[in-house]
């Protein structure tokens, strides 16, 4: 029924470290550490993309997150998609630039839909 589908795992990560929410609160949760390590055993456990969440940029709209996102992206070696803080097209380009695969868009795009024509102009 459903052999066409991928899970896709998520690291969210807050403050520099991977952590699962409880909820969706901001405060709180589990942590779990190194994002790198945590990216690192999904990919060891099969996995062929991943989900990154930037919860301090979701929550607070500052891309706090950006050495550890970085790192992931330059260590593992699946597509890595991005959600979290990414307010503007040089924020979603910059992302790419650095070689996240996917940026995922929410309030701004809703807010502003000519901001996906803009990031498609130069990362079509």
């Amino acid at each position: 029924m459903f052999s066409g589908f991928e899970v896709i795992p998520a690291v969210d990560v807050r403050d520099g470290q991977a952590v699962q929410l409880v909820g969706g609160e901001r405060h709180g949760g589990r942590e779990y550490g190194d994002p790198v390590a945590a990216a690192e055993r999904w990919v060891a456990a099969g996995a062929r993309t991943l989900h990154l969440v930037d919860l301090d940029g979701a929550f607070e709209g500052e891309r706090a997150n950006a050495a550890a996102i970085e790192r992931i992206v330059e260590t593992v070696d699946v597509p890595v998609q991005l959600g979290g803080g990414i307010r503007t097209a040089a924020d979603a380009r910059d992302l790419l630039d650095r070689g996240v695969d996917r940026v995922i868009l929410g309030t701004a795009a809703v807010e502003d839909p000519k901001l996906v024509a803009e990031i498609d102009e130069t990362h079509p």
